[in-house]
């Protein structure tokens, strides 16, 4: 992307995507929930109310720039840095991307309005919709997910039975799990009986393998991830990223950003202005370099300052298979 955007991002790598290019909907961290394992970190404005919180001309016409400039990615994905349908034209971007290209359009959602029947109409634009399903009732829901509270697990399970009925594109369920809260086999076992209900074309499995919101969500090893898979129907993906292995351009990437931690250590935030990046493809970038030992965290939980790992040093690096703590 040779032209700075204000409400794209990308097209970064993405595992699921290939070459996704993001459509950021709203402010920082504007969700219905408060996820633990979020790699943002903390939801500083936790609603449900629903709002035309980036100008949708102003979108729209950043879209039509890029699809003249540059246009090419796997797919146009409504992502970002809070719950895209929150917004309440997401709708009629989703649309403007079906018009304007042959791109396909992804909405990642973690569901929570589709009780809404204005919001499942909206989501049907979708060549591509990603729920998220990580709970098996509101108790389960509110540990993990650290709801607003006018939100009912058992009213979104409705709109998502809804949604899937009236849906003709590709339906994926996301089921993210954090050791001591969700992994247990029975407790997996509910799971993947409410996911089976919704007949999805694909079931991944993700885990914390970035710096996630609470230290405590820790992120479950990939061979117990496996042992699960078999429990849904479709059996489940494990789609979280363990290997570091990347491409040139994220190599690259990881490179500049390493580079630049060396000379200084820099909160994510930091890092994204001094790039010009998206704090999602921070992120990314982040999660595999601790995961490789390369640098390493300090700091407060809510806002961490990452450095280079020194041969030597007392830091210890984010480690995805390191003991598990039970909350």
């Amino acid at each position: 992307m040779s032209k700075t955007y204000k409400y794209l991002f990308g097209p970064v790598p993405s595992r699921r995507l290939g070459r996704s290019l993001g459509v950021d909907l709203t402010p920082f961290k504007t969700c219905t929930l408060d996820c633990i394992f979020c790699q943002l970190g903390h939801t500083t404005n936790k609603t449900i109310e629903r709002a035309e919180y980036m100008p949708l001309a102003e979108i729209k016409t950043e879209l039509e720039a890029w699809i003249q400039q540059d246009g090419k990615a796997d797919y146009i994905t409504l992502s970002g840095s809070g719950e895209p349908t929150l917004h309440s034209r997401f709708g009629d971007i989703l649309q403007f991307i079906r018009d304007h290209t042959a791109i396909p359009a992804a909405l990642l959602s973690n569901g929570t309005l589709f009780s809404m029947p204005e919001v499942r109409e909206a989501a049907k634009r979708a060549d591509l919709v990603k729920l998220s399903l990580s709970a098996w009732n509101q108790v389960s829901f509110e540990h993990l997910n650290r709801p607003h509270a006018d939100l009912r697990f058992s009213q979104i399970m409705e709109g998502y039975r809804a949604f899937r009925d009236g849906f003709k594109g590709m339906l994926w369920i996301e089921v993210f799990l954090v050791p001591g809260v969700n992994t247990l086999r029975n407790d997996a076992e509910k799971i993947a009986a409410f996911v089976e209900a919704l007949n999805p074309d694909e079931i991944h499995l993700n885990t914390a393998v970035r710096p996630p919101a609470e230290e405590f969500a820790l992120a479950m090893p990939q061979s117990e991830m496996e042992s699960l898979t078999g429990l849904f129907r479709p059996v489940a993906k494990v789609i979280a990223e363990f290997s570091p292995e990347a491409s040139d351009e994220v190599m690259a990437n990881e490179e500049t950003i390493l580079a630049m931690l060396k000379r200084r250590p820099c909160t994510a935030q930091q890092i994204a202005r001094v790039f010009g990046m998206h704090l999602n493809e921070v992120s990314k970038y982040l999660g595999k370099l601790l995961r490789m030992g390369k640098i390493c965290a300090q700091g407060s939980e809510s806002s961490p300052y990452y450095s280079a790992a020194k041969s030597g040093a007392q830091e210890i690096p984010y480690d995805i298979t390191s003991s598990k703590k039970e909350i």
